[in-house]
């Protein structure tokens, strides 16, 4: 339950070049950096509701942890795959649904922060939260 509350992105560490090895747009890769994301995740058991807010969209994402469900990134990319709980780490493995090539996501809460990074094609990436 530590994961739940509303958490606005704070900064980012290497987001572009992650962005850059997914195929994104350096005009949308732009916007994505500030899109000022804000996420309101709740959980109840196994399973998490995750509403997102940016600049750029609004959706609400409902997953439980081990069922495989579908995913869009806000630049329409495809991802199927599943998140596990590991400790105090939500751990995902995605799969792009266009060219089969992985994508991993791990958040997790340091020093009162929420940590996402990102994983692709041996670029990583942070976007750090602060709670609100």
């Amino acid at each position: 339950m530590a994961f739940d509350g509303t958490w606005k992105v704070n900064r980012n560490e290497n987001y572009d070049k992650f962005m850059e090895k997914m195929g994104i747009n350096v005009i949308k890769r732009k916007l994505a950096a500030h899109d000022n994301l804000k996420l309101i995740i709740t959980q109840d058991g196994n399973k998490f509701t995750v509403k997102e807010s940016s600049a750029l969209r609004s959706i609400e994402i409902v997953f439980e942890l081990g069922v495989v469900f579908t995913y869009s990134l806000a630049d329409g990319t495809e991802l199927t795959g599943t998140w596990r709980l590991e400790g105090n780490r939500l751990i995902g493995n995605f799969k792009r649904v266009d060219n089969g090539n992985e994508l991993n996501a791990v958040r997790e809460i340091i020093g009162g922060e929420l940590v996402q990074t990102y994983t692709y094609e041996g670029v990583e990436a942070k976007r750090i939260f602060k709670k609100e």
